[in-house]
């Protein structure tokens, strides 16, 4: 898994190149700069650090002020930041670090419409690994701060059987009963199902959470007001295709979980300009 200091190095090197051809063909060199990085939009903030650490990486003689907090929802017009230094050094990590606050920027006031949305209603807001290549981390921590809660990081954290394990195992039983023999016994099993008929096996297999996939929100309260009655403790998490306008419906099934992969694989990029002040 990468960290964001590889991240942020692999994406200075991708944009710079061999160097800033237009930064260093038209300002001096020792040219002095204030920057202001402002939100255009309404938005919740997430990547400052991460914005702060793109500008270190190139100049540690930068300084970064920080005027918001990652969590924050802010108006349009809102500064949130201030670079003072090297003007060669601000304009270089622009793209690099708008790119970072922007991105980040989206997933959480995405995820925060989601969990708005969802209210009282008791159902948490989880993501899913519909991610970015290389930038899971930062995206998943992005979801935590608009609100959301992040299910499992990998492959390597979690139990989920899902159609094509049940498939390859033969049925929802034999993948439940190897899981429980050969998986650490610290991890929950959850078993994705897409009717009544696989919800029923999956409780008598001893799954932990149920994953209802794809379900109606009628075959949702009706799934829920089933395993309530039987089987109390068993978790429930409804998935497939839950957008802003059908969420607060799936929420008021009685769900304990909705996972949304719109969360970081759909989520829009915030409009944040950077823009020179003073010399």
């Amino acid at each position: 898994m990468f960290s964001t200091e590889q991240l942020i190095k692999m994406a200075l090197s991708e944009d710079l190149g061999s160097g800033d051809i237009t930064t260093m063909s038209t300002v001096p060199p020792g040219t002095l700069s204030t920057a202001t990085v402002a939100f255009k939009e309404k938005g919740v903030v997430a990547g400052l650090e991460v914005m702060a650490l793109v500008y270190r990486t190139l100049d540690a003689s930068l300084k970064i002020e920080l005027l918001a907090r990652d969590g924050d929802a802010v108006a349009a017009e809102t500064v949130v930041a201030t670079v003072t230094g090297p003007s060669f050094a601000i304009l270089m990590g622009e793209r690099v670090a708008l790119n970072f606050l922007q991105h980040l920027s989206g997933i959480a006031t995405l995820t925060r419409a989601y969990v708005d949305r969802v209210g009282n209603a008791g159902a948490m807001i989880v993501d899913t690994r519909k991610t970015t290549p290389g930038w899971r981390s930062l995206e998943k921590y992005a979801v935590q701060v608009g609100g959301g809660r992040n299910h499992r990081m990998g492959l390597f954290d979690g139990v989920l059987i899902k159609d094509n394990h049940i498939r390859a195992a033969g049925s929802i039983g034999k993948a439940v009963a190897r899981a429980r023999q050969l998986a650490p016994h610290t991890l929950k099993i959850e078993v994705e199902v897409e009717n009544m008929e696989q919800l029923a096996e999956a409780c008598r297999a001893g799954a932990d959470i149920i994953l209802l996939d794809n379900m109606t929100v009628s075959k949702l309260r009706e799934a829920v007001a089933w395993t309530r009655e039987r089987h109390p403790d068993i978790l429930l998490e409804a998935s497939g295709g839950i957008d802003l306008e059908t969420v607060a419906a799936v929420a008021a099934t009685g769900v304990d979980l909705i996972s949304v992969g719109k969360l970081t694989h759909s989520a829009r990029a915030i409009d944040i300009s950077m823009n020179i002040i003073s010399q």
